[in-house]
């Protein structure tokens, strides 16, 4: 099966420009549905709806690593199918949609949870599953413009000059931002902090970079706390800017990622 050719961003106007961006789930349903109920959302007929008429938008990498993939991944497929909110591209939802594909990758760092889950399907909900996320995956976009372009969803990192461009090196920021180029000895690259020198107008919000608290860095901010590590599940309320938080249940993976975080 051949990949289609993704688009790079939408640009997106409403006339109530209030959204609900939640970090990276990576199958912590329970935690999720919490955090929704916080946010005021109700389950309609085929999604869930906000009173007030906000949007959801997820940053990416809702499935692997955490108990509950599959529930997350069906969440998200309706919630975008319906028109109840956006899903950007993270590299594992990119990882999950190259290997449905049927193309080579690792079946590790967090893939091979959803693959057990999708072993206990019947080959009919497999392949109705495979296919509405690929549909999903393809209607779906790198990196977000919304409210006027004040304000932009990404997963990985951002620069500035990316605003309005759809190439591969911009593809490959959104999804797994800065690197120095070193990998470390268990495999991961060594991320550089791209905020630290962010100078755009736009508010960017991202996660893929587990911090232990959202901070607001020169216009950017990190709503990926950890959730599956025994972490926090963020939103961001915008226009607001106000965060609303979910702490996990346990730790469900052991967190492996750069630097020392302590999850309060």
């Amino acid at each position: 099966m051949k990949q289609k050719e993704q688009r790079s961003f939408r640009i997106l106007e409403f006339k109530n420009n209030q959204f609900d961006i939640i970090g990276d789930i990576h199958g912590c349903y329970k935690e999720f549905m919490i955090l929704l109920k916080k946010l005021g959302y109700e389950k309609g007929k085929n999604a869930y709806v906000h009173p007030n008429g906000r949007k959801l938008i997820s940053v990416g990498d809702v499935a692997d690593k955490g108990y509950a993939n599959i529930e997350c991944l069906k969440f998200w497929i309706n919630q975008v199918k319906y028109g109840g909110g956006y899903w950007i591209h993270g590299n594992h939802c990119n990882k999950l949609y190259r290997y449905f594909l049927g193309n080579k990758v690792h079946i590790s760092h967090g893939l091979e949870n959803t693959v057990k889950e999708l072993t206990t399907l019947s080959s009919e909900e497999r392949e109705y599953l495979k296919r509405e996320y690929m549909e999903c995956y393809e209607s779906q976009c790198y990196y977000l413009l919304l409210d006027k372009r004040k304000l932009l969803v990404t997963h990985g990192g951002w620069r500035e000059e990316f605003l309005g461009k759809c190439s591969n090196g911009v593809k490959k920021v959104c999804l797994y931002g800065e690197t120095t180029g070193r990998i470390f000895d268990n495999g991961k690259p060594e991320r550089l902090n791209w905020a630290l020198e962010y100078k755009g107008k736009t508010f960017v919000v991202y996660g893929h970079t587990v911090t232990d608290k959202p901070q607001i860095i020169n216009r950017t901010v990190d709503i990926d706390q950890g959730c599956v590590y025994g972490g926090f599940l963020t939103a961001l309320r915008y226009p607001e800017i106000e965060f609303v938080q979910v702490k996990s249940y346990k730790t469900y993976t052991k967190y492996t990622g750069q630097g020392n975080i302590v999850f309060e």
